[in-house]
């Protein structure tokens, strides 16, 4: 049996389950059912004997929480391959052919990282029933059997009824409502999940007969990556040269043999707090709630609450969403869930830093946020973590005061290194070097405050970093 070698897409930055997900903080990485996230779960579902190390495929953003939460699943040995810009999901997994090229006869499983399945082993059924046709040359697909018509995913048509390993004979982008109630009636239509298997070698060759202006700059940007740190940086300049398309429309729509394998696992790609609402078990009134929420004579409402500080309230709600974050609170007809995007637009239009900042700003030493901001101060809470270093840095416009309020500080100040335990503070002047790190076993949290004519995260001078960050 030829191995399996697991791609993850996880560079995506999703909007319709905002203010949840944001482009700084996408739904992937985000635990919105249960205490892992997405990307967390996928992982768990390529582990095992004939699981290859997965191949993670994200961007220059998200490169230190791919590591971070694979770490955290216990898998210590996924490759994690740096997009340097964003180029949609064609380039991506030609690179990871290209990376796997040294043995073309084995299987590649590419697989987004922002869905769920609630039967995983249903899902392992599916790929050992592909498998015979993506080891004979087919690309395969995974289709999902609809049971509404569903305007928001993209359709698969076969040559017959989806029974077992079917022929594709074309693919649908999102159809209007009718189109879609034509595809439910027919019985020959599957939702696209966009989950594709299918040898090395089939891949790129599918590449170079179907969009082979990509081959030429991915190749290249294969060819001159870099290792940086955990990670394998595709070159830049090189990667930039590849046009921006789906995998769907570079090679699948035109491929010569593809077939799809019916996938009954309980999928969704949550793609809108409709799905989530959906896959979150509403009770017999058809409400769902996630976090300190109460809800009194409400009928088919959403409602979530990600502050553990904030108490969300519905009363006497009818097919509404509710979703109340420190900084954002969305409040929506459930019907209206495909639209969120707009509102994103809107907001990033009005300059509204909601749209796409998240209110914990994570870094690969732990994460910060801001508890109080005016003209000439922030209050900001720390986190970071074992082993956790900031860079050594100083700013221009800004003084700073730390208070350690949990675990131990490693505090630098010009030429003095200290340590700082909980209750205990330090002055850092404005223009001087300074630096803090977690030397014990247990996260490090600090109160800081900014005093100065200007606050922004640019004002740092940047002069040592382990992490490598420019």
């Amino acid at each position: 049996m030829k191995t399996l070698h697991p791609v993850i897409l996880c560079g995506g930055s999703g909007t319709r389950l905002w203010p949840s997900s944001r482009k700084a903080f996408p739904k992937q990485f985000v635990p919105l059912l249960g205490e892992t996230s997405l990307y967390q779960g996928t992982l768990n579902r390529f582990t095992g004997p004939g699981f290859a190390a997965p191949l993670i495929m994200t961007g220059e953003d998200f490169r230190f929480l791919a590591v971070e939460q694979a770490a955290q699943t216990g898998l210590s040995d996924a490759r994690v391959v740096v997009e340097p810009v964003g180029r949609d999901t064609a380039p991506a997994i030609l690179a990871a052919a290209l990376m796997l090229e040294s043995t073309p006869d084995d299987l590649m499983l590419v697989a987004p990282s922002d869905h769920v399945m609630t039967d995983p082993g249903a899902f392992h059924a599916a790929i050992d029933m592909g498998r015979k046709a993506a080891e004979d040359g087919a690309l395969v697909t995974f289709g999902i059997t609809p049971d509404r018509p569903e305007t928001g995913y993209g359709y698969l048509q076969l040559a017959g009824r989806p029974e077992g390993v079917t022929t594709v004979t074309k693919f649908t982008e999102k159809p209007d409502l009718d189109t879609a109630k034509e595809f439910l009636e027919a019985g020959h239509y599957l939702w696209n999940s966009g989950l594709f298997m299918g040898r090395v070698k089939d891949f790129i060759a599918a590449f170079e007969t179907h969009a082979p202006d990509l081959v030429a700059p991915v190749r290249r940007a294969v060819e001159v990556a870099k290792g940086d740190l955990d990670f394998t940086r595709l070159d830049a300049e090189a990667f930039a040269e590849a046009r921006a398309i789906s995998v769907d429309y570079a090679i699948m729509e035109h491929a010569s043999w593809v077939v799809a394998v019916p996938l009954d696992c309980g999928w969704s790609d949550l793609g809108s707090w409709s799905a989530l609402w959906e896959v979150s078990k509403p009770d017999a009134q058809g409400n769902a709630a996630s976090g300190d929420v109460t809800m009194i004579d409400c009928e088919g409402a959403f409602l979530r609450s990600e502050d553990p500080n904030m108490t969300l309230v519905g009363l006497g709600l009818k097919d509404i969403v509710a979703v109340a974050m420190r900084d954002a609170v969305l409040v929506a007809d459930k019907s209206r869930s495909q639209d969120v995007k707009g509102v994103v637009e809107t907001l990033k239009s009005a300059g509204r830093g909601q749209a796409e900042d998240y209110p914990r700003f994570h870094r690969p030493w732990g994460w910060y946020e801001t508890l109080c901001l005016d003209q000439r101060f922030q209050v900001k809470r720390i986190m970071v973590k074992p082993g956790g270093v900031l860079s050594l840095q100083s700013h221009r416009h800004r003084s700073e005061h730390w208070i350690v309020v949990a675990g131990t500080a490693e505090v630098t100040i010009g030429d003095e290194i200290r340590l700082v335990t909980e209750n205990q503070g330090v002055y850092i002047p404005l223009g001087e070097k300074h630096r803090m790190a977690n030397p014990g076993k247990v996260p490090m949290y600090l109160i800081e405050v900014q005093t100065g004519a200007y606050l922004g995260e640019d004002d740092i001078i940047r002069y040592e970093d382990i992490y490598d960050r420019s």
